[in-house]
């Protein structure tokens, strides 16, 4: 069995914050945020918007896409690392859309989750036990950084991405993928659980506490971008028999503008072919391959058959590559 990219969708929360504008929360400026970053504003969810909401608009969009309902829906994986609910939000995504007949899970990889989700549902696909996944990549990491560090304030937003796959017995479009982990590079860059410690009963004690802000050594990640991204891709590539030159597009994890540039360079895949959109929504994580992928189909720009290489790559510190073809 075969796999098939039919359908895509994006949603982003309705305030849109400038680089000018968080000058005022922090000493920081537009010159030295797009300078460094490639950014110019994020969207930033507001206590009417829910991560299950953004979600299902995401969703919804990929399934009216490929001309099909909630309930032809076998699977939902929801690529996030900010769920509103520890045991998990795909559910409450299932419940919105309808999507009945639909098994619903989290699936927790930073901003690699969209393409670590995309990989796990290929495998139920060639499996033969489910024909029609929704993978949905969504974070709202506004709401765990720090915005008093500017290092890390000025990159994230909030969005969500999701892409239609279905099994096809005659054409599979999913050329080649890998995925990886380094943990001992996990201090680079997480979210951490702070625990506080409680005596319930004399003589035993257990461990309560809360989540701190997103911490992150920049430079680090940078190093580690520029350097394990753009092997992961030439492997995949050469997995799939293809030539960088049969790449029509890349679409990286849109975290800086630097480093897309820089894969690129080390890929020698022309500038013209690399997919982005950082400038507009910052750094949604898991969101971000998704959100640049629908807008590039949306354009007309990403045409059926076209060769789509892509990797995300983040806290864990994991990364990973796929190389596809949009359509069926």
């Amino acid at each position: 069995m075969g796999v098939t990219f039919i359908g895509c969708g994006a949603a982003a929360p309705e305030t849109v914050v400038l680089n000018d504008a968080l000058a005022q929360v922090v000493d920081t400026s537009d010159e030295w945020i797009s300078s460094r970053t490639g950014i110019r504003q994020r969207h930033i969810s507001h206590d009417r918007e829910s991560l299950a909401g953004l979600a299902a608009q995401a969703a919804q969009q990929a399934l009216n896409m490929a001309g099909m309902v909630a309930t032809d829906v076998d699977m939902i994986i929801l690529a996030t690392s900010s769920s509103e609910d520890l045991f998990g939000t795909a559910c409450q995504i299932q419940a919105q859309l309808g999507a009945t007949r639909a098994v619903a899970f989290d699936l927790t990889a930073a901003c690699s989750g969209f393409v670590f989700g995309v990989v796990t549902a290929s495998q139920f696909i060639r499996s033969g036990v489910y024909r029609n996944i929704l993978v949905i990549g969504a974070d709202l990491l506004s709401r765990w950084v720090d915005w008093n560090d500017r290092n890390t304030c000025v990159l994230f937003g909030d969005g969500a991405g999701a892409v239609l796959l279905q099994g096809n017995p005659n054409l599979d479009r999913l050329l080649g993928f890998e995925i990886n982990s380094d943990g001992t590079q996990n201090r680079c860059l997480n979210l951490a659980f702070k625990p506080e410690l409680r005596e319930l009963l004399p003589g035993i004690t257990l461990t309560q506490g809360k989540y701190q802000y997103i911490t992150m050594n920049g430079k680090e990640v940078y190093r580690f971008a520029i350097n394990r991204v753009p092997d992961a891709i030439d492997k995949v590539i050469h997995q799939a028999n293809l030539t960088s030159a049969d790449i029509d597009w890349l679409i990286l994890h849109q975290a800086n503008q630097r480093i897309m540039d820089a894969v690129a360079e080390r890929l020698q895949i022309a500038p013209e072919k690399v997919v982005s959109n950082v400038a507009k929504y910052g750094n949604t994580s898991a969101a971000s391959i998704p959100i640049a992928l629908n807008e590039a189909v949306r354009a007309g720009k990403i045409q059926a058959g076209d060769t789509i290489a892509t990797s995300g790559f983040g806290a864990g510190l994991s990364w990973g590559a796929a190389i596809f073809q949009w359509g069926n």
